[in-house]
């Protein structure tokens, strides 16, 4: 069975910065992709980082230059550090990998950007 397992997130100030963890098991991590998706209240789901088995990433614009998607493939775990934070960033984060013909997300941590 395919787990992942979030941690981090929670209430920010604008321009501070926080870093998601995500944990996975049942799986051979290092041969995977591992996203990010983000979904802010009344908004469909957004893809904003991921990272493939080589370490290649790719960003989404609204995020790219703030956020740095990274593995640690000793850990079995992704991690999203988010620096920068804006109040647009407020959502519920999701890690991701599609693996076995099935897309598995972590349960998701919600990020707050206020003053």
């Amino acid at each position: 069975q395919v787990r992942l397992v979030q941690s981090g997130g929670g209430m920010v100030q604008p321009g501070g910065s926080l870093r998601l963890s995500c944990m996975t098991s049942g799986l051979t991590f290092k041969i995977f992709t591992m996203k990010w998706y983000r979904q802010a209240p009344g908004k469909e789901r957004e893809l904003i980082a991921n990272i493939t088995d080589t370490g290649s990433t790719n960003y989404a614009d609204s995020v790219k230059g703030r956020f740095t998607i990274s593995r640690d493939n000793a850990r079995n775990t992704v991690y999203l550090q988010m620096n920068s934070l804006k109040s647009e960033d407020t959502a519920r984060y999701y890690c991701n990998v599609r693996a076995r013909s099935n897309d598995w997300y972590g349960q998701g941590t919600q990020v707050t950007v206020s003053s």
